[in-house]
């Protein structure tokens, strides 16, 4: 079994991917309301993608893999009311918030075939699966560990959709491993698409390799020691870096780790996160000289996080200039309060009161 280690430091974008400036729409981005949430994974889902952004899709099938944009209850957001502090106390609070990554939210195309890859190839556990065919899709979280204490993917199927947009926005995840040459080639002897053989990075000495999953998510092998936290990274590409970083450092309450620029790629990265690299998972910003603007697909949909209150949460990405998606406030039919916001490129997040997501584990 590969087993599974720390991040590494390099990471080099795909510059075939990218779009310049004047690239098309970010399709998903804007998209229309369905169903309402049941459960606290239905805070991911529940949107419609038209007909034109998705291969083998009717257009009034509705997609999961993205929070909705419900009504609060009028009584939750009374509740809070009162609770409304000053600017300069708010993004304070920011900074002293119990916050960490729970999970990303991204769509595949056969969901049994994905969980396949994942567990033998590159060692995951498949820690739950729920199906809900009354709204036409299935969930599987998998992971290194337990959802309340490690960062995990949440996949969604979409009953009839087989192959997604993955657009050149999104960049990769990251897996830190022990040996990534035998990795590779575990990967390989699966049937596994090797897109970088193993090797230094360039410019320095740590280990890597770029590999693809069936539905052309990129995963980057980095070759390191034990940590805690294997599923290390999630690489996203914005238009003006300077402006991401001040968005998640006082919206976010995320931490600047480290920013290198790399003049002769053309490229500089940033990586944001709430502890360090080696123990946590992070999230890594690549900004590529003279790009502003991605396609972001309808694949890829948006990373939950926890926090001790959504409704100061929703406060502080207000004043910060970011868009908040869906009002704080509990689920419909649930107590589980969520908020949702994008930031300045459109990324999406969603915010999880910690209390109620241990509840809705339990």
């Amino acid at each position: 079994m590969v087993r599974i280690i720390p991040m590494a430091s390099s990471i080099r974008p795909s510059l075939s991917s990218l779009r310049f400036s004047g690239a098309s729409s970010r399709f998903g981005v804007s998209l229309s309301s369905v169903n309402p949430c049941r459960r606290l994974s239905f805070l991911h889902l529940g949107s419609a993608v038209p007909q034109s952004h998705v291969f083998g899709l009717k257009a009034s099938m509705p997609l999961r893999g993205e929070c909705n944009s419900l009504a609060v209850a009028a009584a939750g957001n009374v509740a809070q009311a009162s609770t409304a502090a000053a600017p300069e106390d708010v993004l304070e609070w920011v900074k002293r918030d119990k916050r960490r990554l729970l999970h990303v939210v991204y769509r595949v195309g056969d969901l049994d075939r994905t969980i396949k890859f994942y567990t033998e190839c590159l060692g995951m556990k498949l820690l739950r699966k729920r199906d809900i065919p009354e709204e036409r899709y299935t969930n599987a979280f998998l992971g290194y560990g337990p959802e309340d204490s490690h960062f995990v993917i949440e996949l969604t199927y979409n009953y009839g959709v087989d192959k997604y947009d993955i657009g050149s926005g999104f960049g990769h995840f990251g897996v830190a491993v022990e040996d990534v040459a035998k990795t590779v080639e575990l990967i390989k002897a699966k049937g596994g698409k090797v897109t970088r053989e193993p090797g230094p990075v360039k410019g320095g000495s740590t280990v890597i390799a770029f590999v693809e999953d069936p539905d052309g998510y990129k995963f980057e092998l980095l070759e390191r020691g034990p940590t805690p936290e294997p599923f290390c990274q999630v690489m996203l590409r914005v238009g003006d870096l300077d402006r991401s970083i001040n968005f998640y450092e006082k919206a976010f309450g995320m931490e600047l780790l480290r920013k290198r620029d790399n003049p002769e790629y053309k490229y500089t990265i940033a990586m944001l996160g709430y502890g360090p690299e080696d123990k946590n998972a992070v999230l890594e910003l690549t900004y590529n000289y003279g790009v502003t603007d991605y396609d972001k697909g309808n694949a890829y949909a948006q990373i939950a996080i926890g926090t001790d209150d959504v409704y100061k949460t929703a406060e502080a990405i207000k004043l910060v200039g970011g868009k908040i998606t869906r009002e704080p406030g509990p689920l419909p039919g649930l107590n589980t309060k969520i908020t949702a916001c994008l930031d300045p490129d459109g990324w999406k997040s969603v915010f999880v009161d910690n209390v109620d997501f241990l509840k809705e584990l339990e």
